[in-house]
């Protein structure tokens, strides 16, 4: 389901300091660095700083767009004799900790994908979004860990652990890294892998933001060229019923079907099709990796909830995965926020959507991810790998108040807090930054052993606090959400 721009955000001028950087070492940076560097006011600087995102933008005082991995660790010693801090953007789906001053690293220059069929591997630089390496594995049969919007930057998902598609199956996208190329707070271009720096390595997967700038990856590729799935959409009146079924087909199903349920309330807008507009919808979406007649069987007891608005689950290529979720492609306005949980229950998914749904005082896209399965496992720092299903709310900022957001947002979480565990950082979006409980938000997404760990390293590898991804970044190595 796509949500369209609802709103034209734009900022005001940017209040950073241009003025004072060092002119000689700013014309050396030019000089260096093939791609371009622009100041506030430059042509193409407010191209540069924007992204998915359209709620809240970087105001840098320069930005380097970097073509490849050099201009990445020029950029990065500039910054660091100027005193400016970092941050990174690639397509800027995740962005909640927008930058006021410092440098910005944009990578969508850096595009390069290369799939090594015989290894089953894929190495891909820093700007690449997953429909690049969905495209470029089809043609030999593979498939990475991709995510739900082919749009979604590679490095930043992986980062932030990657749930995708095949998650059960799989698990977490970081679990399958092999190595990590990295620039270091003091301008050294690494290449990591397990046996070279195992622990800066693994706290990357998973905890990696605020420890470096990732210039690129190689990770596992699996041999799946076809699954079977699509959605399988409710009307209003059967939301309760399909529920409760769903919460308990989540019991029973094997780690290969990988699912989650949406609840939209549609709006009666011209850029949405007629059978939909206004209506309250349920959309079951599913991706199994067995064969189609085995998923006809699994997903029977949800198609015995009632007729369906639509049902379109087929067997087709991994190409056309991105159709099974239909996320938005084009940039918009919004704030979300997720609570990872170690269980549900029908009643307390109800009083869910008796808050979001369509008698609330702005739009929520509810979704519920099940967890579990291969998501369990694994080496890399991914937080709470024992939550059982992620809850995720989304609004369009359509000109409602940030605040108002956020309190029905909370008062829809207090509905699952027996069961909460924490949060993932890949499904925070937009201005946790400017909360007043920042520091607990970026807390939220490890335990107290891991999150100290993380913060261990981040003293160690970033002590002044270069890349200052996150308002409590001092104290806490999470940086912006991992969806870039």
């Amino acid at each position: 389901m796509e949500i369209n721009d609802l709103a034209d955000f734009t900022d005001l001028a940017p209040t950073c300091r241009a003025s004072a950087l060092d002119p000689a070492a700013l014309a050396a940076l030019v000089r260096e660095v093939h791609g371009p560097v622009l100041l506030p006011g430059d042509d193409g600087y407010d191209a540069e700083r924007s992204g998915f995102q359209t709620a809240h933008r970087h105001r840098p005082a320069v930005v380097v767009g970097a073509a490849h991995a050099d201009d990445v660790v020029a950029a990065v010693a500039f910054a660091r004799d100027q005193g400016l801090p970092v941050a990174v953007q690639a397509t800027g789906h995740g962005l909640s900790a927008a930058t006021d001053g410092g440098l910005l690293i944009s990578t969508r220059r850096m595009s390069g994908v290369r799939v090594d069929a015989a290894a089953r591997t894929a190495r891909v630089e820093a700007g690449v979004v997953w429909g690049q390496v969905v495209e470029a594995a089809a043609a030999h049969g593979l498939a990475p860990l991709n995510g739900s919007s082919p749009g979604v930057g590679v490095v930043s998902y992986t980062l932030g652990g990657g749930v995708g598609i095949l998650a059960r199956t799989h698990g977490f996208a970081a679990d399958h890294v092999r190595s990590v190329d990295l620039v270091t707070a003091d301008a050294r271009h690494l290449h990591l892998t397990p046996g070279t720096d195992p622990e800066l390595f693994r706290a990357l997967l998973g905890g990696g933001h605020g420890l470096g700038v990732v210039t690129a990856l190689e990770f596992a590729l699996l041999p799946v060229a076809r699954l079977y799935g699509g959605q399988l959409v409710f009307d209003g009146e059967r939301i309760d019923a399909a529920l409760a079924a769903y919460l308990r087909w989540t019991e029973t199903v094997p780690d290969e079907l990988t699912s989650s349920v949406a609840l939209i309330a549609c709006p009666d807008i011209p850029q949405l099709p007629a059978h939909v507009r206004g209506r309250y919808l349920a959309q079951i979406r599913i991706a199994y990796t067995g064969c189609a007649e085995d998923g006809e069987r699994l997903v029977a007891p949800l198609r015995a909830v009632g007729p369906r608005v639509s049902d379109d689950l087929r067997e087709m290529p991994y190409a056309e995965s991105h159709t099974i979720h239909r996320d938005p492609s084009d940039p918009h306005a919004y704030h979300g926020d997720n609570a990872l949980l170690t269980g549900l229950d029908a009643a307390a998914l109800r009083r869910v959507a008796a808050l979001t749904g369509p008698q609330a005082p702005m739009m929520v896209v509810v979704q519920l991810n099940h967890l579990g399965g291969a998501l369990t496992t694994g080496t890399g720092a991914v937080g709470h790998r024992d939550a059982r299903y992620a809850l995720r709310l989304l609004s369009p900022l359509d000109g409602t108040d940030p605040a108002a957001v956020r309190a029905l947002h909370a008062e829809a979480f207090a509905a699952v807090e027996p069961w909460r565990l924490g949060r993932s950082v890949n499904f925070l979006f937009g201005g946790h930054a400017d909360r007043p409980d920042a520091a607990e938000v970026a807390r939220s997404v490890h335990d107290a052993r891991e999150h100290g760990l993380l913060a261990e390293l981040k003293a160690r590898h970033d002590p002044d606090n270069l890349f200052r991804f996150h308002p409590a970044a001092a104290a806490t190595p999470v940086p912006e959400p991992a969806v870039a």
